[in-house]
């Protein structure tokens, strides 16, 4: 793998740990300034999905100047039209994992989710990091640098497999290994139909934009539809 993927994988994790660090001093500068501490969650997180972002945008800035990125990449037209029709291949993808889940007693709903939703519901502008820079990271480290150094080893299916699992595992919700799991594969899948990174990307933004602004809007009938089928599945599972 390149030094810049490795540089890159690098700041990506130190960017996922500086919370550690970051957040309480950044905490505490707020109570002795005053400012309200809700607001240093959103802030922090901003600051650092951007200062990562634009830290790998410099590392790579010769591939993307001499548009090896994307060499050899489909035609735009090609392109464009699996970008669209891989916003509905992903939503269909976290549909049918979400329903294997449930079949298998896995609670329905993502505590990940929930605590994204309670941050922008703080600061609005913090949807910037989960519907814009966060997949833009993630498909970079993971499809762009993971996947495609795996892709060149093994086939699609165990490179997809490997790529998909660390990236449901980033995510710091095992349970729903499924799920990220079967999104991993599906933008797995656009990169390789495209060989254009900004595919995945594409479809990965418009998803979590779609379910992000969804679940924010319609929080409450989610959360009531949420309750009467986890009373569905219970009534079953106590009948069975």
């Amino acid at each position: 793998m390149k030094k810049e993927y490795w540089w890159v994988i690098i700041i990506y994790i130190a960017m996922q740990l500086s919370s550690l660090v970051g957040l309480p001093i950044l905490l505490y500068g707020f109570k002795h300034f005053d400012i309200s501490q809700k607001l240093a969650v959103p802030i922090y997180l901003i600051g650092s999905f951007s200062i990562a972002l634009i830290i790998i945008l410099i590392i790579l800035r010769k591939e993307m100047n001499t548009r090896r990125l994307d060499e050899r990449g489909s035609p735009l037209g090609y392109s464009a039209i699996w970008a669209v029709l891989g916003i509905f291949l992903a939503l269909f993808a976290q549909y049918a994992a979400a329903m294997i889940e449930s079949l298998l007693g896995v609670k329905m709903g993502s505590e990940n989710t929930q605590d994204i939703l309670k941050i922008i519901e703080i600061m609005p502008l913090a949807i910037i990091v989960t519907s814009i820079i966060g997949p833009i990271l993630e498909e970079i480290v993971f499809r762009k640098i993971i996947f495609g150094a795996l892709y060149k080893r093994f086939n699609f299916f165990i490179s997809a497999l490997i790529s998909s699992v660390v990236f449901a595992l980033a995510h710091m919700e095992p349970v729903h290994i499924l799920l990220y799991s079967a999104m991993g594969f599906t933008f797995a899948f656009l990169y390789v139909k495209t060989n254009r990174i900004i595919v995945p990307i594409f479809a990965h933004v418009s998803m979590n934009t779609m379910v992000v602004l969804v679940q924010y809007v319609y929080k409450d009938d989610i959360d009531r539809l949420r309750r009467e089928a986890e009373a569905v599945q219970n009534f079953i599972g106590g009948f069975l």
